[in-house]
């Protein structure tokens, strides 16, 4: 039983940790966002035609972060899908699998992801490597970018 509780710990603090980074990117792009924003309101008066173009470019830019935080929304929505009191006895969505050389976070794409020295790479139930993985339980063995990858351990 302890093993189980340290096991699901784990995963809830994974969980975690990939909120605070959503939650950071999410941030930077509403600061980024308003900035432009603040910009294009801030250069009226100043001469009508350049001053045209610029306020074009801060809106431009200004929708590209909000494509960026509807993104992250999204993403966001997934992650909260992620039940962390569960164990998973295969590769699915909430999942941390461990192969020989790394250990996987299911949930979404943040890269990697540092837990008392130990690297996790969350990744996404859309990525090829999930795509090559899922369904797969402890034991059986997978194959990603012409390699036989094997899995030792899935919570």
């Amino acid at each position: 039983m302890e093993m189980l509780t340290q096991e699901l710990e784990t995963k809830k603090r994974l969980l975690q940790e990939c909120t605070k980074i959503l939650s950071a990117q999410m941030q930077a792009a509403k600061d980024a966002m308003d900035e432009a924003q603040r910009s294009a309101n801030e250069h009226q008066g100043a001469m009508e035609d350049k001053f045209e173009s610029f306020r074009e470019n801060c809106q431009i830019q200004r929708d590209m972060y909000a494509r960026q935080l509807d993104e992250l929304i999204t993403t966001q929505s997934i992650l909260r899908r992620v039940n962390a009191t569960k164990l998973n006895h295969e590769v699915s969505l909430g999942a941390v699998v461990f192969t020989e050389s790394q250990k996987f976070f299911i949930g979404v794409s943040l890269g990697e992801i540092k837990l008392d020295g130990e690297s996790y790479f969350a990744i996404s139930g859309k990525s090829p490597l999930f795509k090559a993985m899922e369904g797969k339980a402890a034991g059986e063995s997978f194959s990603f970018r012409e390699k036989n990858i094997k899995i030792s351990q899935i919570f």
